[in-house]
């Protein structure tokens, strides 16, 4: 039996605006066109995913409790613009506090995981964000990878020449033009 498509988005600079260690609700600000752009892949049928490292919580900036009560948030957010986020994961380690880990992207643990749990091909699946760690976990996990030139994409982009980066299958403007492209190659589910 085959799996479910999914879409992993990253979370800051691809779905919201970047801050650094965002934890309060009330700094929560979505990117224009992130709401129809997650209603368009629900209307399609595929899983959407949010991977999102979060190193403040090694780091004490901030607890799991606060982490939850902003993803609670941003999900009563989306819903009420149309949108569905199907299941969050996050990497609450950092290498230099925690030590190493399977799950902080570019390691491709987190995207697994959600295989696992939520039956998932990841070979039919796809991973935007705005990093270089976005685009190694994707590649890593063989999912097809799409770079937003939001929050940092920008910068990757003007660096894809360095050997060190995984290169996307595409770019894109913002999330709702990397939806157009995925919807575009994909077609119907």
């Amino acid at each position: 039996m085959q799996g479910h498509r999914a879409v992993f988005l990253d979370r800051d600079g691809t779905i919201n605006v970047e801050v650094n260690y965002l934890y309060r609700p009330a700094d929560l600000v979505l990117i224009r066109g992130t709401a129809p752009a997650i209603a368009r892949l629900n209307q399609a049928g595929y899983v959407v995913i949010v991977v999102t490292n979060q190193a403040g919580v090694a780091r004490g900036y901030y607890s799991l409790a606060a982490l939850h009560a902003l993803h609670a948030h941003l999900r009563e957010q989306l819903i009420g613009l149309g949108a569905r986020i199907d299941a969050f994961f996050f990497c609450p380690h950092h290498p230099d506090f925690t030590g190493p880990c399977d799950c902080r992207k570019p390691a491709p643990g987190m995207l697994r995981a959600a295989a696992q749990q939520c039956r998932l091909d990841l070979t039919r699946s796809w991973m935007i964000g705005d990093s270089a760690a976005d685009l190694g976990a994707g590649n890593a996990a063989g999912c097809r990878t799409i770079l937003v030139r939001t929050g940092y994409g920008l910068a990757v982009e003007r660096n894809l020449q360095d050997a060190a980066i995984v290169r996307p299958d595409a770019i894109a403007d913002d999330l709702a033009a990397a939806v157009d492209h995925l919807l575009l190659i994909d077609g119907p589910s």
